[in-house]
């Protein structure tokens, strides 16, 4: 008899799957109250989620089949996920159920059945949070805010700066400290934050993000820069401890007054066509400047020009194409940023997979490097006849992280960010339309998560991130 049905005018009892001793049962996180006060309430364990209905026709033994399964949503305390393991349907907040798994919250009515007539009716509840060792905290942290604004990779030796406590690789901060220091006139004037503008009052390494640096790269090693670029970022380092920059004056307790970028003197952010004429061009005074979003430095906004000045997708501005079209390079000003940064996506080369592929699983970017080398092409032409597709709109760009995402071909200047979200991009249609049978050997048998490649899991947990195929399209609550 199947999960849901009755052998007698009472309905099936739910229980748990399986009955662990009690030094040995999982913790309950949740539990089933039943609408009859006469049948016992279900608890669900943290490794035990199949919740069985007992069946028992007059000449048989009592058998416990299988009717439903309760997992929590990882990261998400509030809310879990029903599927229904029966032959039959049931009922979950009004609304039927087949094989397919939906969202469940507390309050939620799970009826085991097609109908309420003859059927258990539950009320889902989330019991209270039990006390947990303090070692086992766990912080959640979205990456992209653990990157430094200058190199846009993770920090590496991070350093903080005071008062705006914007968080920056030593390196990085330490070199962009010496190019401020060799282009100021009042040695003792502090630095600018290379994020805010903020004038830089100190500077000192910190202990905390550094240990979430290093929690990062342990769940994320595909994030892990190469040795030569650990050892220059190294060489250029100079923040050993906390250091005081400039001439600290009184502060006082009423908002400090923030300059407007048209207030802001060429003497602190040096603009080199402020001072020289490049390209046949040189700025009037109180023309209205961009700051670049990659070097700090600043360069006209010019609108009647080819050479875009801004990303399209997102929309902030880079100096790198600007200073070439003009002549400019770093033997005039330090403070422009290499071409390299902005550029055609057409004119790009690409050698090696971005570490933020698939989301940064590193599973799932395994499986791809595996699917180009197959192929016999390099990652260049597979970008190149992917490139192809999405100018002539054979791919839907729905998915795509960018601003502007219709404006945008294979003309378009990007920075190097939004380079890495276009690549990821094309890389996820390239694995969804590739053939199952093309699929490396330990790929092709993987069932697909129903989350998706928005699945949270994938990223702390590598045994699901191994486990399962996440290069595809969320099914969760889909019939």
């Amino acid at each position: 008899m199947d999960a849901g049905e009755c052998s007698t005018s009472r309905p099936p009892h739910p229980s748990a799957a399986s009955a662990p001793s009690p030094s040995s049962a999982p913790a309950v996180w949740a539990k089933l109250v039943p609408a009859d006060p006469a049948f016992p309430e279900v608890e669900v364990a943290e490794d035990d989620a199949v919740v069985c209905s007992l069946v028992a026709p007059a000449a048989a033994a009592g058998e416990e089949v299988a009717w439903c399964e309760i997992r929590r949503n990882g990261g998400d305390a509030s809310s879990a996920t029903i599927r229904n393991l029966s032959s039959d349907a049931i009922i979950v907040d009004g609304k039927i159920v087949k094989q397919e798994a939906v969202d469940v919250k507390p309050g939620s009515e799970i009826v085991s059945g097609p109908q309420k007539e003859d059927h258990l009716a539950y009320t889902f509840e989330i019991t209270a949070a039990r006390d947990q060792d303090k070692n086992n905290v766990k912080i959640v942290i979205d990456i992209e805010n653990a990157k430094c604004s200058i190199c846009l990779n993770l920090w590496h030796d991070v350093v903080t700066v005071a008062p705006c406590l914007h968080n920056f690789c030593n390196g990085c901060f330490s070199e962009w400290l010496r190019r401020s220091s060799s282009k100021s006139r009042d040695k003792s004037q502090s630095a600018a934050c290379p994020q805010c503008r903020t004038a830089v009052q100190s500077v000192g390494r910190n202990h905390f993000l550094h240990n979430i640096e290093e929690a990062i790269l342990q769940a994320f090693s595909s994030l892990q820069r190469s040795d030569e670029e650990i050892a220059l970022l190294e060489s250029y380092a100079s923040v050993k401890s906390n250091i005081v920059l400039g001439k600290q004056k009184n502060q006082s307790r009423k908002r400090p007054f923030s300059r407007s970028s048209d207030e802001i003197s060429n003497a602190d952010l040096p603009c080199p066509q402020c001072r020289n004429e490049f390209g046949g061009f040189r700025c009037i005074p109180g023309a209205a400047h961009l700051q670049c979003n990659g070097c700090g430095g600043m360069m006209p906004a010019r609108s009647n020009i080819n050479i875009p000045q801004k990303c399209l997708g997102c929309d902030k501005a880079f100096c790198g194409a600007y200073w070439c079209s003009q002549g400019v390079n770093s033997s005039h000003c330090n403070l422009i940023c290499n071409q390299e940064t902005f550029k055609m996506i057409s004119q790009r080369d690409i050698s090696r997979l971005p570490d933020a592929v698939h989301g940064g699983n590193p599973y799932e970017k395994d499986i791809t490097e595996k699917c180009i080398q197959q192929s016999g092409k390099t990652l260049q032409a597979v970008i190149s006849e992917w490139i192809s597709k999405f100018d002539n709109l054979e791919i839907d760009r729905t998915r795509l992280q960018l601003n502007n995402v219709d404006a945008i071909t294979s003309r378009t200047y990007i920075c190097n960010h939004c380079y890495n979200k276009f690549i990821d991009f094309l890389l996820y249609w390239y694995r969804v339309s590739m053939p199952r049978n093309l699929l490396p050997p330990d790929a092709v048998n993987r069932e697909s998560c129903w989350y998706g490649f928005t699945c949270r899991t994938q990223h702390h947990r590598p045994d699901h991130a191994k486990k399962l195929n996440h290069v595809c399209r969320p099914t969760r609550g889909n019939p």
